[in-house]
């Protein structure tokens, strides 16, 4: 049975890890064993980020569209109940940016929203 020569494969492993952890402070981009571990740690707190990114963009969406309700005289429970009553289908991202862009229309919005209920 033939010898198994495992260098070259070792290498292409520590590049690749290497290679991700440029740029880390100190030995962390230096040193294979501190950079495995820094790169397994950087791509937990990516995973981590991508699930908050999501939680943090619907806050600020909703507190734009609450806003903008208070500047028409109304809550944003009632604002978004009203639309539901009144089947108008608007995600958050989509009003949030109406409330910034064309205040006329979000007042119109909420006159519906109140007529609704």
């Amino acid at each position: 049975m033939a010898r198994v020569k495992r260098a070259m494969m070792t290498r292409k492993r520590r590049k690749k890890v290497m290679k991700l952890a440029k740029g880390y402070f100190g030995g962390k981009s230096k040193l294979f064993r501190t950079a495995k571990e820094a790169v397994m740690k950087s791509g937990q707190y990516a995973y981590i980020g991508r699930k908050q990114k999501k939680r943090d963009f619907r806050r600020i969406w909703i507190t734009r569209i609450s806003a903008g309700c208070k500047m028409n005289g109304m809550n944003y429970s009632t604002f978004i109940n009203g639309l539901k009553k009144a089947n108008i289908t608007l995600n958050r991202k989509m009003l949030s940016e109406i409330a910034i862009n064309d205040p006329a229309a979000f007042t119109a919005l909420c006159e519906k929203a109140k007529a609704a209920l």
